[in-house]
């Protein structure tokens, strides 16, 4: 159940808005069957690539990590801008050719005629203060929002109703379309930021000028072995200051802040990677795989090890269905 802010409390949302302010560039509406693949380059720093899947399923795959199904209703985005590919479930890598023509305010891609089995609306995301929002620094390579989520239920209608849009490219359809794209994008980067930060006070400590000062150093360097006179320095107030800042905007100190950020960028990092646990513990400041193992299961009441094998699991069990339909039909 989502929690409530505490009566007086800043809102996150409107205080994040600056951080969060995001510009979508709407570009392409995909119409593939059968074997298909999509390969796309990195972005130049602060766009983010994004896909929605309107039906269908495909695959996403990025170098050196397993490849991530996406059904129905579900958005992915990168936010970092990584080079990425995505593609049809089936095996299958002789492909149809391809066309592309103007459609209204996009392009319409597709590789053959008649109803397409996969349909996608792409593009890219502009964060308006890459250079300078501690956001950026929360978010992995890819987040992904299924459609089956709980938090995700509320996004459906406007990813209809922008595939609609584009559709039938409308007078107007482009800017209206644009604009749900932007409100669609915001709600999966603050749903994520929720999600994973869940406790930790985080969306609230960034609302407030003093809260995100200290947010933002530990963001930028969680691994540094933090003294809350450091933290207050970097937050230009006092170490009493600090703490009163932190107890009334979040509900909790400094330095147990730190300890929850760690955790939950570790349990971010092993969704969406295949470094070594070792590694991941080293980048949130835990000097060995043990004692982050024990912090881990205390927090989230499971191993590190057995996130990554849900994961892999998950995109396993879901890769091979995805395949069975595509050679049985459906």
């Amino acid at each position: 159940m989502e929690q409530k802010p505490e009566e007086g409390a800043p809102d996150a949302l409107t205080g994040l808005a600056p951080m969060l302010r995001v510009r979508p560039e709407l570009q392409d509406l995909c119409w593939y069957s059968h074997a298909w693949h999509s390969a796309h380059p990195p972005e130049a720093a602060g766009w983010a690539p994004f896909h929605i899947v309107a039906e269908g399923r495909c695959l996403m795959e990025r170098a050196g990590e397993a490849p991530v199904l996406l059904g129905a209703g579900d958005i992915a985005v990168l936010p970092q801008g990584d080079a990425h590919t995505v593609r049809g479930v089936s095996d299958r890598v002789v492909e149809t050719s391809r066309t592309v023509e103007t459609h209204g305010a996009v392009r319409l891609v597709r590789n053959g005629e008649g109803k397409p089995e996969t349909e996608l609306i792409c593009g890219r995301l502009r964060f308006e203060q890459a250079s300078s929002s501690p956001i950026l620094a929360l978010l992995p390579p890819l987040v992904v929002m299924h459609a089956d989520e709980e938090t995700a239920l509320r996004l459906r209608a406007l990813v209809a109703t922008i595939r609609d849009e584009l559709s039938h490219a409308a007078a107007g359809s482009g800017a209206i379309a644009t604009d749900l794209a932007s409100a669609l994008l915001l709600m999966v980067l603050r749903a994520h930021l929720e999600r994973r930060m869940t406790g930790s006070g985080l969306l609230r400590l960034l609302s407030d000028p003093i809260t995100a000062r200290a947010s933002a150093a530990l963001l930028g360097d969680p691994r540094r072995d933090w003294s809350l006179d450091e933290i207050a320095s970097a937050a230009h107030v006092s170490r009493a200051t600090l703490v009163r800042s932190f107890r009334r905007v979040a509900g909790t100190a400094p330095l147990t802040f730190l300890a929850g950020l760690r955790l939950g960028l570790a349990h971010q990092r092993l969704e969406t990677s295949s470094d070594p646990l070792a590694r991941i513990a080293a980048e949130v400041g835990y000097e060995s795989e043990s004692a982050f193992s024990r912090a881990f299961q205390r927090q989230f009441g499971v191993r590190p090890g057995a996130v990554r094998g849900m994961a892999r699991t998950t995109t396993e069990a879901g890769v091979e269905e995805g395949k069975t339909r595509a050679v049985g039909g459906s």
